[in-house]
């Protein structure tokens, strides 16, 4: 028996130990740094970084010369061939057998300015027949040089090198905030927990003080102090509180269960949130806020992204309209021989300059009316990022307006909900003692409960707004700093 209760002792406190490792008590700071290291979302943006990163590595590379090496080293072929026999004067089907390959080295680079590209090139190739007579035939290019040109005036390489760093910058800051948004949604998930934990709080007290009251009213019905109109109110309130408790446990799991897994934690893990009364002492200028946003936000570098790109588009359409053309020149060495060691002697030179042009004469109109489809959609374009200019500095404005509402809000409901406590205290004192009746008790419980949500809503109104500001703005305004990401830190983890 003493092997059997030291047994069940120690297995009692194996699961204390177990479930008091899976309590842990988190700040809304804490929440959100958990968040931006382990979240899913912060996986989803590190990568969607990434992605713009190595798109912006291409363009560069694309800028920078390529050497490329292709080859066809063994290339068999056995077939019947339709050959002319002189002989015979005729056509007549044959068997041939030949072994061929070839190599080729070449080097490309484009011209930013001009749009054109110039490449160096050198081939080596080799055919041999097989069969009865065996004949072999060498063939190189040892040098060649060309250049190729588009002549219409729509440079595409100009024109990347306008949009793709913009793009890459709005990259990053796209980063920078989508991180802040994790923060708002860290702090809705964390204030959605602790309004359960103060909702289950609330519904626990409420129970125990009912139940009390409950048993208060009974000894007093039978003495005649209390009707039983009030007794029924009492046993009322207790059967609420009870179910208000089982309403309240059951919102508590389903919040639990969603920070958790935002979070990335272990499923079972209780997370006990710390109320975030320590507010930072801030008035921010709304102007200033406005002028932060308009230096930062990636919808604003969106937005020049996009008038660029339909200046692209208007200057692509115009280039069609008129008369087009391609200029292709090379100067070249080459030999051919039927041995390899006469293939480079001697080589001859070989030179090729073409010159092709498009005059448009009749299209019914196309042209014209591709140019004038590119010219409205640019100005749809423009008046409508200039309406969403005035609705962005708006919703900036308003933002930080309600921003610096919130302290004082905060500040009210935090007395309120003092007094609303102390209130609940005096009338259920004096309820005991015989000097005030359920009613009161009941508006006094009511006011009580109301101004602990009240106090609990107006934090998360001012977290909210504070993260939300910083998610416009990409500006901490706390610290006084311009929000900013380790970017090469990210790459190199990778």
């Amino acid at each position: 028996m003493k092997r059997i209760s030291i047994t069940l002792i120690l297995t009692l406190l194996l699961s204390c130990g177990l479930l008091a490792q899976n309590k842990k008590s988190m700040t809304l700071q804490e929440v959100i740094a958990t968040a931006s290291q382990q979240s899913l979302d912060a996986f989803i943006n590190k990568n969607m970084y990434l992605s713009s990163y190595w798109e912006f590595r291409y363009f560069k590379a694309d800028r920078l010369p390529s050497l490329t090496l292709d080859a066809t080293p063994f290339n068999y072929n056995r077939s019947v061939q339709k050959v002319y026999n002189y002989d015979e004067n005729r056509d007549e089907f044959v068997e041939r057998e030949s072994f061929d390959s070839d190599l080729s080295l070449l080097l490309n680079q484009n011209v930013g300015i001009t749009g054109g590209s110039f490449f160096v090139q050198s081939n080596l190739s080799m055919t041999q027949k097989l069969g009865d007579e065996e004949v072999s035939s060498f063939s190189s290019t040892p040098f060649m040089i060309g250049y190729s040109q588009n002549i219409n005036g729509y440079n595409q390489l100009k024109w990347k090198a306008k949009i793709e760093p913009i793009k890459f910058e709005k990259a990053k800051k796209q980063f920078i905030q989508d991180q802040e948004n994790l923060s708002i949604k860290a702090t809705r998930l964390f204030f959605d927990l602790l309004d359960a934990q103060i909702e289950v709080t609330i519904s626990e007290t409420n129970l125990a003080n009912a139940d009390t009251l409950y048993n208060i009213g009974k000894g007093r019905f039978q003495v005649g102090t209390v009707t039983q109109d009030e007794l029924l109110d009492l046993e009322l309130s207790y059967m609420n509180a009870q179910l208000a408790l089982t309403r309240g446990k059951l919102a508590l799991d389903r919040a639990e269960a969603q920070l958790n897994s935002f979070l990335g934690l272990d499923k079972n893990t209780q997370v006990e949130c710390i109320i975030p009364e320590e507010l930072p002492q801030l008035e921010i200028d709304a102007l200033a806020a406005v002028d932060k946003a308009m230096t930062n936000n990636p919808d604003i570098i969106n937005q020049q992204q996009r008038l660029l790109s339909q200046d692209e588009n208007v200057k692509a359409a115009k280039s069609e309209n008129g008369i087009s053309g391609d200029v292709f020149a090379l100067y070249g060495l080459n030999q051919n021989s039927e041995e390899f060691d006469g293939v480079y002697k001697e080589p001859l030179d070989q030179q090729r300059l073409r010159v092709g042009v498009n005059i448009p004469i009749l299209d019914w109109g196309r042209r014209k009316g591709q140019l004038m489809m590119a010219e409205a959609n640019r100005e749809a374009v423009r008046l409508s990022i200039n309406q969403e200019k005035i609705d962005f500095e708006q919703n900036v404005i308003m933002n930080v307006m309600e921003f610096n509402l919130q302290d004082m809000q905060v500040e009210n409901s935090a007395k309120a909900d003092t007094i609303a406590k102390m209130r609940y205290d005096v009338t259920q004192q004096r309820f005991l003692i015989g000097k005030q009746d359920i009613t009161r008790l009941n508006i006094a419980r009511t006011e009580r409960d109301q101004a602990r949500r009240a106090y609990i809503s107006s934090l998360r109104s001012y977290w909210n707004y504070f993260y939300t500001i910083r998610y416009l703005t990409l500006f901490d305004f706390e610290q006084d700093i311009t929000l900013s990401e380790d970017f090469n830190q990210i790459v190199e983890n990778y």
